[in-house]
């Protein structure tokens, strides 16, 4: 745990008491806060007060004795309306802030030779397994890691600061919307797509979230930014502009093409102002979107000191990421790969566009769009198997694209693999639903640990590449 220093002896309201929230209350409490809980469920009120933590109704407390609100990610800032807690807070004249912001308030207590290294990454697509990626390759060059925020645990709960530690921290734009003085060593956007609009009140608000990840970066300090769209190429340029060290990162396959200089990503290829460096070798990294990936994750590995043999030795034999474009197995001819967290078109796209063929599963609760950008890639689809409620607006967006309302995806993987197989050769199902998961799982990772059972069910051989 990383005690929040700053609030000793003061109250605290802390709303949503998830996984970030009751970390945040625990972390505040070992500085020396009195943390004040509350949620709307009643479990996690249980939770806290098992935990002896002060559980108070927030709607009828005196909220002028409050010097912060710590917000859960979940609950919304601004749009479509802000939360009931907000708009006390700012009636009180009370500061929202998130666990994120903690962390970073916590670091920036330690004495300036005292603070490990941050790294910060962001993005619509692409963050956890760029996130993931990093942390191997550091991991596999022998330092020292700590890994969390929105991967794996929260950013609370991860060990307590050293300096040869190095911390990845993957962040929401939920999370960065509620962050100040967040300071990454390096921080890297991905790339930037329609998501979440709802949450932020339409695309600009939603890029000037994600934008947050730079705002308390220095001149010392790195950008990593993603260029293939021009959201993020003006970001670039308003950092740049600020005074502050940017590389731009695209899937540009020559100079000209890049919309300015510096590192670029082809399939199969990282190429860099100096080298090209061969990616083929990396079994867990397909298509052009992973190139890039690998492009964040080594210019993240040079900027923390690791030679090239390191950083590209850490890139070649990453195992890949779970519900990420996974190998999960093979029958006969037919390999089938998971790519549950493909919950976007933007995503989608990115997967489909990474073979020349595949049986598509796809569907469950569509985002705003639907499938409709990904209709340049239509003809990478040999047949889709549409599932959960997208199912018939999906089939009327791909008229003449061979396709079968399945309904479930224990169906779809069955009629997939029938057709794959009758059509000979190596082939891939590919599920990949451009799609949330909530009308018939909790979670991507549910649906997707679904899908590998359904496949192994097959009588498929587990894929070991991962």
């Amino acid at each position: 745990m990383i005690p929040v220093p700053g609030f000793g002896g003061r109250r605290v309201a802390v709303f949503g008491l998830g996984r970030s929230g009751i970390t945040a209350a625990r972390a505040l409490q070992a500085g020396g806060a009195e943390p004040v809980l509350w949620d709307d469920g009643v479990s996690g009120r249980m939770q806290a007060e098992a935990e002896g933590f002060n559980v108070e109704d927030l709607t009828s407390a005196d909220w002028s004795g409050f010097d912060a609100l710590v917000l859960s990610p979940g609950a919304p800032l601004t749009h479509p309306r802000p939360h009931w807690t907000v708009e006390k807070a700012h009636e009180a004249g009370v500061p929202v802030i998130g666990d994120v912001e903690l962390f970073a308030r916590a670091l920036d207590a330690l004495p300036s030779d005292k603070r490990p290294r941050v790294v910060a990454i962001t993005g619509t697509n692409g963050k956890s397994t760029t996130t993931a990626l990093i942390a191997f390759v550091l991991k596999q060059a022998g330092l020292k890691v700590h890994m969390g925020g929105n991967i794996g645990i929260g950013v609370l709960a991860l060990p307590a600061p050293t300096t040869e530690a190095v911390y990845l921290i993957e962040v929401s734009s939920y999370q960065l919307d509620l962050t100040t003085a967040f300071k990454p060593d390096v921080a890297i956007l991905t790339n930037i797509s329609p998501d979440h609009l709802d949450r932020h009140g339409g695309m600009e608000g939603y890029v000037k979230a994600k934008s947050r990840i730079f705002q308390a970066q220095s001149g010392n300090d790195l950008a990593l930014i993603g260029v293939d769209e021009h959201w993020g190429q003006g970001l670039s340029d308003a950092v740049e502009a600020r005074g502050e060290k940017v590389i731009r990162i695209a899937t540009a396959r020559t100079p000209e093409d890049l919309p300015r200089e510096g590192w670029r990503a082809a399939p199969g290829l990282l190429l860099t102002d100096e080298r090209e460096i061969d990616l083929t070798a990396a079994r867990s990294l397909p298509g052009r979107h992973n190139a890039q990936n690998a492009a964040f994750a080594y210019a993240t590995a040079l900027a923390l000191g690791l030679s090239h043999e390191q950083a590209l030795a850490g890139v070649v034999s990453f195992p890949g990421l779970a519900h990420r474009m996974e190998a999960v197995g093979r029958l006969g001819g037919v390999r089938f790969i998971n790519d549950s967290k493909g919950t976007n078109a933007d995503a989608a796209y990115q997967a489909l566009a990474s073979y020349p063929k595949t049986f598509w599963i796809a569907g469950g609760v569509p985002k705003a769009g639907g499938i409709e950008p990904l209709r340049p890639l239509f003809g990478h689809i040999a047949k889709a198997y549409l599932i959960g409620q997208a199912a018939d607006a999906f089939a009327v967006t791909l008229g003449d694209v061979p396709h079968v309302v399945a309904h479930t995806i224990e169906r779809a993987v069955q009629l997939a693999a029938e057709d794959a197989a009758k059509t000979g050769g190596d082939q891939v199902v590919l599920l990949s639903p451009a799609c949330a998961s909530f009308d018939q799982f909790p979670d991507f990772e549910v649906r997707g640990e679904s899908f590998r059972a359904a496949v192994l069910a097959l009588g498929a051989t587990a894929e070991s590449d991962h």
